[in-house]
Formats: C-alpha cells, sequence, structure tokens
C-alpha cells in the first residue's frame, strides 16, 4: 500500500466540496452520523473496522447514543490531512447512505 499523500490547502479546498457534511478544521476532517440510538451507532462503527484495517487508516471515533463522530487525520505524518483520510471519508459517507 502506498504512504498517504498529505494535501495541500488548495487541493483540499478544491476536494472539501466533493465531501457533503465533512468540515475540515484543525488539520482534520470530521462529521458526524445520526442515528437511532446506540446500537445502531454502535454497529455502524463495527461495520467499517475491517475496512480501516486494510487501508491501514485508525480514525478517532466518538460515539454517543443516537451519534458517531468522526475525525480523520495522520497522526504519523504531523496530523496532517491526507489522500487516504479523503478516502476513508469517502467510504464511511458511502456506508452510512449505504445502510438499512
Amino acid at each position: 500500500m502506498d504512504k498517504p499523500k498529505i494535501l495541500t490547502r488548495k487541493e483540499l479546498r478544491a476536494i472539501m466540496p466533493r465531501l457533503a457534511g465533512w468540515k475540515l478544521a484543525q488539520n482534520k476532517l470530521s462529521r458526524t452520523f445520526e442515528f437511532q440510538d446506540f446500537v445502531q451507532s454502535l454497529s455502524f462503527v463495527n461495520s467499517l473496522v475491517a475496512y480501516f484495517e486494510t487501508i491501514d487508516h485508525h480514525p478517532d471515533v466518538y460515539i454517543a447514543y443516537g451519534e458517531v463522530t468522526f475525525e480523520l487525520t495522520r497522526y504519523d505524518l504531523g496530523g496532517k490531512v491526507t489522500d487516504r483520510d479523503v478516502e476513508v471519508a469517502k467510504k464511511i459517507s458511502s456506508m452510512y447512505r449505504a445502510r438499512s
């Protein structure tokens, strides 16, 4: 697997409009997703674990009763947003839209 590429501010400005619902602040991509209850919140996170392992990305995840917040950054690259963070954000959003 290729090493993640740190994105420039210009690259991030071009990408952010395509990441609906995601915010960029403090060198992190973040988004909160809503669920009916704690079980659905936790199930959603668990459904992504194998993907996170496969792509070697381990986001910060905050679970509240009916909400899950993901924060994406690469601590191993100095806390910067990379192309892999963008890929993970797209996957999380896609999985959220596809859930039944």
